[in-house]
């Protein structure tokens, strides 16, 4: 866009306000200015810290290797409004004003990057010694914990939990995890593909229980963990890791429409049903074309990638352009017992699943297809395959199962 368009396309004064300073709403602000966006930015953040990546909270700022995890953004000579320790408690739409703990804030676009905020476990709201792993304040407390190398009890075997399981035993902490269901990773990962992983806790020294329940936490010196057999565990403190969900509460009256879970319903350019307002990040789902359902991914890359689309479809509706669609290939990854795992995709309508590599071994693959072609695919140990595999599935290349197969053969040779 030239200069000349653009000025033409900006009114004057349009005020944009994006609210969370996390990922998303950073990338976002950012995302913004590199379009050409020259009306007022404004990043309304609650937590009082500068903005921050929240992946090394989970490692290297619970190791103490790191003291934080801020972004390296110049908000000032970017032209960006940081407002720090300011709570977002609801929206008028109709008035086109975010109501805030520091008073009104007007919008002429508004954009929603609130983020997900973890579950809690029943019963244990202000018991001494539980914590979450969600917040810079969150991981502060948990790194004298690891210090004193106490026995620790990880609720729930999901990412967070593998990952905070895994830091523990590095730091040297006696560590049992207990999970509800029968396998880890038993809401990402069918049962066949999460089954190998189970055998990674005890290679690193964990204690894994699944089938079991908690019933209740009794604070002490060391406390205890009372599951729902009888059983007694040891925990000089608690991690509670069994899910986050969307922080959508304060919207409750705007009439922004919600899911199921709570998060902001987006459309495919990730416009809200309140008009000028978007979603992006953990607090919203979109529609996905590429696989015919709706998506609500909690993961680090939507909220770097859709911020850019949001971006985009401001700075162009400013301009007559034509909206641009959201629809990514979800991709995360994790690093636990001295695995790095990779994933990329959606498996939940795929009709058949090829291993490559043997899942006792160090380095190994599972691809997901439907009808011939790759639709997902799970990596560990095999950065290659990982990213590969990525491009095939945004291309929808149709992938030969035989070649596919055989771990020796790049992926990009195993096409049809």
């Amino acid at each position: 866009m030239s200069e000349q368009t653009q000025e033409r396309a900006e009114p004057a004064g349009r005020r944009v306000v994006v609210v969370g300073a996390g990922m998303a709403g950073v990338q976002t602000a950012v995302a913004l200015r590199e379009q050409g966006f020259t009306g007022t930015v404004t990043l309304i953040g609650a937590e009082p810290h500068q903005p921050y990546d929240r992946p090394p909270l989970s490692k290297a700022v619970l190791l103490g290797t790191a003291e934080g995890s801020a972004f390296e953004v110049d908000f000032e000579a970017l032209g960006i409004d940081l407002r720090l320790g300011c709570e977002a408690l609801g929206v008028r739409p109709d008035a086109r004003v975010l109501d805030t703990s520091a008073g009104p804030v007007p919008y002429d676009v508004l954009v929603l990057a609130t983020g997900a905020e973890p579950i809690r476990l029943p019963g244990t709201e202000g018991v001494p010694g539980v914590h979450l792993l969600r917040t810079l304040d969150d991981a502060e407390r948990l790194r004298p914990v690891l210090a004193r190398q106490h026995d620790i009890v990880v609720v729930g075997a999901g990412w967070i939990g593998a990952e905070f399981a895994t830091v523990a035993r590095e730091a040297g902490c006696a560590v049992t995890v207990v999970e509800a269901a029968d396998r880890p990773l038993a809401g990402a990962l069918p049962p066949e593909v999460a089954a190998p992983m189970r055998a990674w806790y005890a290679d690193a020294g964990a204690v894994l229980r699944t089938h079991a329940r908690v019933e209740r936490v009794e604070p002490g010196e060391p406390g205890e963990v009372v599951l729902d057999d009888g059983s007694r565990l040891p925990a000089g403190a608690v991690v509670v890791g069994i899910g986050a969900r969307p922080a959508t509460a304060w919207l409750a009256g705007s009439g922004i429409e919600l899911g199921a879970h709570g998060e902001v319903l987006a459309d495919d350019r990730l416009r809200t049903s309140a008009p000028d307002v978007y979603a992006v990040g953990d607090c919203a789902s979109f529609p996905s074309g590429r696989y015919g359902e709706r998506l609500l991914v909690h993961h680090w890359d939507n909220a770097l990638q859709g911020p850019r689309t949001v971006a985009a479809n401001i700075v162009g509706a400013a301009a007559g352009v034509a909206p641009a669609v959201y629809d990514p290939v979800p991709y995360f990854w994790s690093e636990q017992f001295g695995r790095f795992v990779q994933y990329a995709g959606h498996h939940t309508s795929a009709d058949t699943i090829l291993w490559r590599g043997d899942p006792a071994g160090p380095a190994w693959s599972v691809c997901w297809l439907r009808d011939h072609r790759l639709v997902a695919l799970l990596a560990v140990g095999r950065p290659r395959d990982l990213a590969q595999g990525r491009r095939l599935i945004e291309a929808g290349t149709a992938m030969d199962p035989r070649l596919l197969a055989d771990p020796a053969r790049p992926l990009k040779a195993a096409t049809a």
